[in-house]
């Protein structure tokens, strides 16, 4: 498996959703990158992986890839119906 880093932003969203109720970890982010419901192509290049997290809504990760490592940018939640396709 590749090594997962973080960027400051990242690690500061992390504890955002933490202060607000939303407990995530860096292990839990991993697996999103690794298992996604869906990956899309982000802005220049960068990948977003997607994973259902409750009846409405999913987590969304932001994330770059080398040879020797994946770095998330960024992280946030997002309602299902928005992020998506083909539900009514």
């Amino acid at each position: 498996m590749v090594k997962v880093e973080f960027t400051d932003h990242a690690l500061y969203k992390i504890r955002l959703l933490r202060a607000h109720g939303f407990e995530i970890t860096e292990t839990s982010i991993a697996e999103i990158i690794n298992y996604p419901d869906n990956i899309e192509e982000g802005f220049e290049g960068r990948l977003i992986a997607q994973k259902v997290i409750d009846a409405q809504h999913v987590l969304r990760v932001v994330f770059e890839t080398t040879q020797n490592k994946v770095l998330v940018i960024t992280l946030y939640p997002g309602r299902r119906i928005r992020y998506e396709k083909n539900k009514i």
